[in-house]
Formats: structure tokens, C-alpha cells, sequence
């Protein structure tokens, strides 16, 4: 009798958090609908829509365009290149990084992973000062790559190489070594055990990895505004200029449908992507711990790793620091405090205390909705419906920031919800992008905290609200920090929404940068250089924290 009366309160309390669960679906749906899904449909049926009526015809007249036709082609074959690319020069990386044990591997997975949380516009600023003009390479052998296809794919694969890195060698580093020797010790060749072995499992990782690397590069906005010139334009640098130079509106809106239909499709496999991953972690041994290299072979492969660090992530960025003191020393960094009364109405180093202000108001915003979103998708046996809550989340990485930025000055501009001249609107789009991170953080650890901890307390009379304080906040407080370093690296960078958005009297770091590098003279471009190299330190010292805070346990990304 006892018994059968424990297991109905226990089905009464997964009852209650279930339904505790879908409430908390509530306010990030709220979120996403007011502040994502409005403006995007607003500025859409502004282009399509006229006198009451849609014009649907204009998307075939935007797509009969050759002009057109060139930037989707552009950004297909850019993306698929430079994901080819990360792939080829980051794999050896993630085997290192999975079964090797070495000193000073902690401080390169940092490194290796701080060009990941860099906004787009240092990147482009970093490789501007590498292989633009006045850069190392036409300093020392009178080469320029800025205006080249070529700079921009070197861009991406050091932006997403720590993309493959993370997702690739957490999974490598959880196969058991064992099940490939074994292939060997049957007759197998080392290649022959590799691929029959190892690779199959390991697909599932690369395919979500190369996903994450298309869509980031199929959206990129920030590299090629800076590198590609008026030679090179994907689809969301064509949604800037026909929204902000041209006011062409009506192509804006079909480019963007368009963009979100890809991105749309790239999602939904990805999360197939995912799925097989989450299943093949359940059916290899976890336990094995990375050994020190044997053998000449071995040692040779991790200095080619290390060496392919340092030349592809850190000579970008050391070279950044050096433009910045140009031969003036410190005199870049003197100019940002000085009111030109020009590109800014104030001096271009309020931009960083304008920053980190709005990074803080945006990391409370996103660790509110998304940690709300992830302990809503806490259940792996969830429904359709939580399935596509899971994606919706996902969509403001892919779909445009530029629509975004550009929908809140259209949409967000009527009572109640007049905002435009609101400082919040800079950090609620912020938020926006910050949401995906602080969900793929949390998610896995929540997932992690067993069930019948929850159900015991409910039992003992906890209400839900108390049994997540009592019972998953201990476990989670960890990665409750990392996802908000995280939420607040990746707003202090956000440029294609905040470029709309930010008052000129209070630029962000991006948006300074950007104004900078868009104005002739050496003063400007030191002082964009500078600029960059400040938001690179706060980024990469937000990134040094959040690996002394991560645990095993703890999303890649």
C-alpha cells in the first residue's frame, strides 16, 4: 500500500513539473515573439506589403536579378569552402586536444577558443592588419589579400576553428581508444581501424560541427563588410545595403526570407545532427583519460597543432596589438580620448564603458530567458512542441541581425512599446543573440541532474520553484556562470543588429571600430586598431574565467 501510494505522489509530481515546465515556456516564447519574431515580420511585410496588399510577385523580380543571383551563389560556395577548410586544418587539432595530455594544454584550448568569442569586426580588423593594406604582408613583400576572396576564408576558418575544436574533441575525447586497438590487433591497418572504428561514430559530431561552421559563414556579415570591399557580398551584407545605403526595402525583405528559409533547413539538420550525436555518447565508454604523446609521430603532430595556432589564431592577433601602437606608441590610445567632433559626438573611449554597460544589461536579460528555456527542455522525451521551442531558440544565430536591428526601429516605435529612443533596445538585441548560448550551456548539465532528486523533494511536499533551489541550482551554479560569461562575451561583440541601434552619442565597441575603419587617415586606423585590441583583452579575459569555471559536464559552447 505504501508502495503504490509513493508511485502515484511521484506521478503526481512529474505531473506538476511537467506542467511547471511548460509554463516556464511562457515567458521565452513571450520574449522571442515581441522582440524576434515581430520586428522580422515587420520589416518583411514593409518591402512585400503595399496599399494593403502583398506583393508577392517582387520575390521572382529580386531573384531575376543577376546581381542577386551572384551574392547567393557567393555566400553558398564561401560557406561551403570555408567549412571545408576548418575541417581539414581543425580536425588534427581536436585529436589532440582528445587524446594527448601536455603542459600548457589548458592555456591553448583558451587560446584556441578565444577567437571564437571575438566579435566579427576584430576579426576583420585583426586580418585587415595582417594582409590589408599597411599590413605585415604588404610591409614585408608588398602583399595585400583584403580585397581577395582569400582573406575572407582564412577569416572564417580562424573565427570557426574552435568550432570543430570543441564539438569534435569532446566527443573524440569520450570513444574508447580500445575498440580501434582491437580493430588493429584483428589485422586492421591503422587507416582500415580508423575508419571503420572511430570515424562512424565521430560523423555525427562532424556533421553538427561543419553545420554550425556553414551557418556561421553563410551569415557572415562583420568579415566580409570589412575584407570582402564592394568586390564580395553575402546575403547579409546585401540586406545592409539595401536596407541602410540603397532603402530598397522590398529586396531586403525577399534576401531575407530567403536567408531564413536556409537557415531554417541548416537548423532542422543540425538537430538531426544532434540527436545521433546525444544517442552515440550512450553507447561508447566515457571514462578514458588523454595520455602524453608517444613516439616521434606523435610529438610531430602536436607541434604541427601548436605551430598551426600560432600562425593561423595568434599572428593575427599579435599583429592587431602591434598596428595599434603603430610608431606613435601610445598615441592611438591618447586619440580615443580626444572628442574629434566628427565620426562621434563624444570621445571614442566612452564606447567601451557604453559596452560593458549594455553587455551587463543584456547577460541578465539572456541568463533570465534562456535559463527559463532550458529548464523547460530539461526532458529528453519531449514533445513536437518543446522540440520546436528548442529550435526557435536557435534561430536568431542564423536568421539576419541587420533585419533584427533594422525591424526594431521599424516595429518597436509605437506606444506600448515605443523603445526606440530607450537605451534597453541595444541590450534586448544583445540578448537575443546571447539566449542560443546560455541554453546549449545549461541544457546538458539540467539534463544531467537525476530526475528522482526532483520527484523525492516534490514528494516531501517541495513546491517546483523550491525543489530546482534545493535541487539543481547546487549542481548547475557552475554553468549558470559560464553560460553568463558566455551571454556577456557574445554581447559585448554583436555589431549587425547594434549598428542600427546604437545612439551615435553611445556607440558600442563594434560600431566604433567600424565607423573608424570606414574613414580615411592613420589616425583612424590606428585608432580602430586600438579600439579592437581593447575589446580582444576584455573578451579573452572573460574566456580565461570561464575556463577556470567550466566543467566536464559544461555545453562546448
Amino acid at each position: 500500500m505504501d508502495l503504490a501510494r509513493t508511485e502515484v505522489s511521484r506521478a503526481a509530481a512529474r505531473r506538476r513539473g511537467n506542467a511547471a515546465r511548460l509554463g516556464l515556456m511562457a515567458v521565452p516564447v513571450a520574449f522571442f515573439a515581441v522582440f524576434f519574431a515581430y520586428p522580422v515580420t515587420a520589416i518583411v511585410a514593409r518591402g512585400l506589403k503595399a496599399d494593403g496588399a502583398w506583393h508577392l510577385g517582387r520575390i521572382g523580380d529580386v531573384l531575376a536579378q543577376s546581381d542577386v543571383r551572384q551574392v547567393l551563389w557567393f555566400t553558398t560556395w564561401q560557406a561551403a569552402v570555408s567549412t571545408a577548410l576548418t575541417l581539414l586544418v581543425a580536425l588534427p587539432g581536436a585529436y589532440v586536444f582528445a587524446r594527448f595530455e601536455f603542459p600548457g594544454k589548458q592555456v591553448l584550448r583558451a587560446v584556441v577558443t578565444v577567437p571564437f568569442v571575438l566579435p566579427t569586426v576584430v576579426v576583420g580588423t585583426a586580418f585587415m592588419a595582417l594582409v590589408g593594406r599597411g599590413g605585415l604582408l604588404d610591409d614585408l613583400w608588398g602583399v595585400r589579400l583584403d580585397t581577395t576572396v582569400w582573406a575572407i576564408l582564412l577569416a572564417h576558418v580562424f573565427f570557426n576553428y574552435a568550432v570543430v575544436v570543441r564539438t569534435v574533441g569532446g566527443l573524440w575525447s569520450q570513444l574508447d581508444p580500445r575498440q580501434e586497438e582491437a580493430a588493429r590487433m584483428l589485422g586492421a591497418s591503422r587507416f582500415a581501424a580508423w575508419r571503420t572504428v572511430t570515424l562512424p561514430a565521430l560523423a555525427p559530431a562532424v556533421a553538427a560541427a561543419a553545420l554550425m561552421v556553414f551557418l556561421f559563414t553563410f551569415t557572415s556579415f562583420g568579415v566580409v563588410q570589412i575584407l570582402g570591399g564592394p568586390a564580395f557580398s553575402t546575403l547579409e551584407v546585401e540586406i545592409y545595403r539595401q536596407t541602410s545605403e540603397i532603402f530598397d526595402l522590398s529586396t531586403a525583405a525577399v534576401l531575407t526570407m530567403i536567408q531564413f528559409v536556409a537557415v531554417g533547413a541548416i537548423l532542422a539538420l543540425h538537430a538531426w545532427t544532434v540527436r545521433r550525436r546525444e544517442t552515440a555518447l550512450r553507447l561508447v565508454d566515457a571514462s578514458v583519460t588523454a595520455r602524453r604523446p608517444r613516439g616521434a609521430g606523435q610529438w610531430t603532430l602536436l607541434g604541427g597543432v601548436v605551430a598551426t595556432v600560432a600562425v593561423l589564431l595568434l599572428l593575427p592577433l599579435g599583429v592587431l596589438v602591434q598596428r595599434s601602437f603603430g610608431t606613435a606608441g601610445l598615441g592611438y590610445y591618447r586619440a580615443l580620448a580626444e572628442d574629434d567632433g566628427g565620426v562621434f559626438l563624444a570621445a571614442p573611449i566612452e564606447a567601451v564603458g557604453n559596452s560593458l554597460r549594455y553587455a551587463v544589461a543584456a547577460t541578465v536579460i539572456a541568463v533570465l530567458i534562456g535559463g527559463l528555456a532550458a529548464v523547460a527542455l530539461t526532458r529528453r522525451d519531449a514533445g513536437r512542441l518543446v522540440r520546436g521551442f528548442d529550435a526557435l531558440l536557435m534561430l536568431p544565430l542564423g536568421v539576419s541581425a541587420v533585419t533584427v536591428g533594422f525591424g526594431f526601429l521599424i516595429a518597436l516605435d509605437e506606444p506600448p512599446l515605443d523603445l526606440r529612443a530607450s537605451w534597453i533596445l541595444v541590450p534586448l538585441a544583445q540578448a537575443l543573440v546571447g539566449v542560443p548560448f546560455v541554453v546549449r550551456t545549461m541544457l546538458p548539465v539540467l539534463r544531467a541532474v537525476d530526475a528522482r532528486l526532483r520527484e523525492a523533494a516534490a514528494v516531501l511536499g517541495a513546491s517546483p520553484w523550491r525543489a530546482w533551489r534545493e535541487v539543481d541550482l547546487p549542481m548547475v551554479r557552475r554553468a549558470l556562470l559560464v553560460a553568463a560569461g558566455f551571454a556577456f562575451a557574445v554581447s559585448l561583440g554583436e555589431f549587425g543588429a547594434t549598428v542600427f541601434i546604437a545612439r551615435p552619442e553611445n556607440p558600442t565597441l563594434p560600431v566604433a571600430v567600424a565607423r573608424l575603419l570606414g574613414r580615411p587617415g592613420d589616425l583612424n586606423y590606428g585608432q580602430a586598431m586600438a579600439l579592437s585590441t581593447i575589446l580582444m583583452i576584455v573578451c579573452a579575459v572573460a574566456l580565461l574565467v570561464l575556463e577556470r569555471l567550466r566543467t566536464d559536464r559544461t555545453g562546448e559552447f
